[in-house]
């Protein structure tokens, strides 16, 4: 039997055939998702009702009902339920552990982020500490003297006082000029 032989070709798109001909590939997440799903339906009141609901509806059937309907023996000490639940928590069990792997995943990435946010912000804040130290041995340097937050803010009110006399000043000549104009 001859193989035929595939030539990849560039020239060409491959087609529809080699995009449907693969098998979609299941989602390497969706095992996890599930194992946290049970793991999260089986810390609930409600799973504990239903499988005591469950345990006493078995009791009451193998003990209750006639000889000829019974499936589990009260006299065995109802091997086929202690089976049932040992099956279930055989199960369980490793379910919950890779559910709780995942979350230990999850929250190592996220102290590794916050601890890379910390270290981002301590360099930050030294930057500025920095920033503020330079301006303030500049300040120092320009008027000989230590500023001090009095000093800084004498001179920020003086400043904003000069400022407003200058506007109040032009917003006086501007109001002359504007009744001159109004009057040609």
């Amino acid at each position: 039997m001859a193989r035929t032989s595939r030539r990849v070709t560039l020239d060409a798109p491959r087609g529809r055939a080699g995009v449907l001909s693969r098998t979609p590939q299941p989602s390497r997440d969706r095992f996890g998702r599930f194992t946290e799903w049970i793991a999260r339906k089986m810390g609930t009141p409600w799973f504990l009702l239903g499988l005591s609901l469950f345990c006493a509806l078995w009791i009451v059937w193998n003990t209750m009902f006639p000889p000829g309907l019974r499936f589990d023996s009260a006299a065995n000490g109802f091997t086929a339920l202690t089976l049932v639940l040992s099956l279930q928590a055989s199960y369980a069990a490793p379910l919950i552990l890779l559910a709780q792997n995942r979350q230990d995943d999850r929250d190592r990435v996220q102290i590794e982020q916050d601890r890379q946010r910390a270290e981002r912000n301590l360099a930050d804040t030294e930057y500025l500490a920095r920033e503020i130290v330079a301006l303030r041995l500049a300040l120092t340097d320009v008027s000989s003297e230590v500023v001090t937050k009095d000093v800084l803010r004498h001179e920020l009110r003086t400043e904003l006082k000069t400022l407003l006399d200058g506007l109040e000043a032009r917003g006086e000549t501007s109001d002359a000029d504007t009744a001159a104009t109004d009057e040609r």
